[in-house]
């Protein structure tokens, strides 16, 4: 069986968490507690490139949050 988070023919989602982080996701399952969808039903590439221009910093939220407030 191969990787369900690595088949060119299937469709995904992109999810983000509450710490913005994101993840592919494939269609077929259901979003876990605690994601969002922000995009839905595309190709594996699509997804891919959509993660890798929206996700600039890869810091969760409370850390960037954090090192603001020592500031």
């Amino acid at each position: 069986m191969t990787n369900p988070f690595e088949r060119e023919d299937s469709l995904y989602h992109v999810l983000v968490n509450a710490e913005g982080q994101y993840s592919l996701w494939p269609a077929y399952l259901d979003v876990p507690d605690g994601w969002e969808t922000r995009l839905m039903n595309e190709n594996r590439s699509v997804c891919l490139e959509y993660i890798e221009t929206n996700w600039r910093d890869m810091r969760p939220e409370s850390l960037k949050q954090a090192e603001a407030a020592k500031m």
